[in-house]
């Protein structure tokens, strides 16, 4: 029982010292008296932070970037539209015949020229000629009894109805004969138009259908090169436009635009366009692999290198250059061709100063140093005919 009440009152002792401290509010000056006693640190003055601080303008400046730039000739020149095709035959048929049969006449043979009107082929027709032979015999009576007949008729010896009946005899000869020619020309095959002779399927003697075929005619002068032009060119050709084709042979012909699609391919969106090329001597094969070089109407261009084409903010093709602010500005290209000595470009202004080195250093509105480039660099840019312009 000692024991226990030594516990509790030692207990109310520290809780009776506690509340005492807490009232005297000593606590709270642990830490603020050490920062009264430390003395004050000085703040500096505006005046003298403006003057250790210097002004813009007197700080240094980076050095504007050095670009060489050159001002190319310009020159007129017609747009090349490219594209690639094949050759084929101004006119192609292959003929049939129109009646069944065996052949008895095959006077041409693979890659002989035909005129117009010559026979390729003929049908066993010997009771067709027999027909025709009658139909003319007959026609030959017919006319000498109506001839009898007149002269009866004027003396007045015969009455008008059996003159008429004369007549009428002699146009059912006439009408005989054409239906037996007709039949006979059945038997014929003949070339429609002035051509050579590509295939020939069959052999003397043998047996045909009614509309089977027996040969294949091709007309080669002129010989026709097709391509597809795209949308985008479209409006730069027109009927009569010269172009230039190249064979895979290597051979280089010139021909003229004869035809141009108004209706566009719905797979690929492109147009046709067929080139009529002279072939007089029927050289230049159909289904030959051309590739056609279109002149469309001249327009104000400079040559440059493919190098100095670039990617403009925004993703388009075109050139940077230098305006009167020594500025870089873009100007997007029209590309008019592409030669073996550069690109044929459009849409630059005439004094436009294209930059040509370190064009892909600098950005649109950047403030450069640009130079002129010496001889060197543009005859090693735009090749040694366009330097000597210069």
């Amino acid at each position: 029982m000692p024991k226990y009440r030594f516990h509790k009152l030692a207990a109310i002792v520290v809780l009776v010292g506690f509340a005492a401290w807490m009232v005297t509010g000593e606590f709270s000056s642990v830490g603020s008296a050490a920062a009264d006693n430390e003395p004050e640190v000085e703040q500096p003055k505006a005046a003298d932070a403006s003057k250790a601080k210097p002004s813009e303008a007197e700080q240094p400046k980076a050095p504007l970037r050095t670009v060489a730039t050159i001002t190319p000739p310009r020159r007129t020149y017609a747009r090349a539209i490219r594209i690639s095709g094949l050759t084929e035959a101004d006119k192609r048929a292959v003929l049939a015949t129109r009646v069944a049969g065996v052949i008895d006449k095959l006077p041409v043979k693979q890659g002989q020229r035909v005129k117009t009107g010559d026979l390729v082929l003929m049908l066993a027709a010997e009771e067709k000629l027999s027909a025709v032979s009658n139909a003319k015999q007959l026609l030959v009576q017919r006319q000498a009894e109506l001839d009898a007949a007149l002269r009866l008729a004027k003396t007045g010896n015969l009455p008008k109805l059996q003159l008429d009946t004369a007549r009428s005899n002699l146009t059912s000869a006439q009408a005989l004969l054409e239906t037996a020619q007709a039949e006979l020309d059945r038997n014929e095959v003949k070339a429609p138009f002035d051509g050579v002779i590509d295939r020939v399927p069959v052999e003397l003697g043998s047996s045909v259908m009614q509309g089977g075929e027996v040969a294949t005619i091709l007309s080669l002068d002129p010989v026709i090169a097709r391509g597809e032009v795209s949308e985008r060119d479209l409006g730069y050709l027109k009927i009569g436009d010269k172009a230039n084709v190249r064979l895979v042979s290597g051979q280089n012909v010139e021909g003229t635009v004869r035809y141009i699609s108004r209706d566009a391919s719905s797979a690929t969106r492109t147009f046709r366009v067929e080139i009529a090329i002279p072939n007089p001597e029927g050289t230049i094969p159909a289904g030959m692999t051309a590739e056609i070089a279109l002149s469309a109407q001249p327009t104000d261009a400079v040559i440059l290198p493919r190098s100095v084409v670039t990617l403009g903010d925004k993703g388009d093709l075109g050139i940077r250059a230098v305006d009167k602010d020594d500025k870089v500005v873009f100007f997007p290209i029209d590309l008019v061709d592409d030669t073996p000595t550069g690109l044929v470009l459009g849409g630059i202004p005439v004094d436009a100063r294209i930059i040509v080195a370190g064009q892909e250093l600098v950005k649109e509105g950047e403030v450069v140093k640009p130079v002129e480039a010496d001889r060197a660099t543009i005859q090693k840019l735009l090749g040694e005919a366009t330097a000597g312009t210069q």
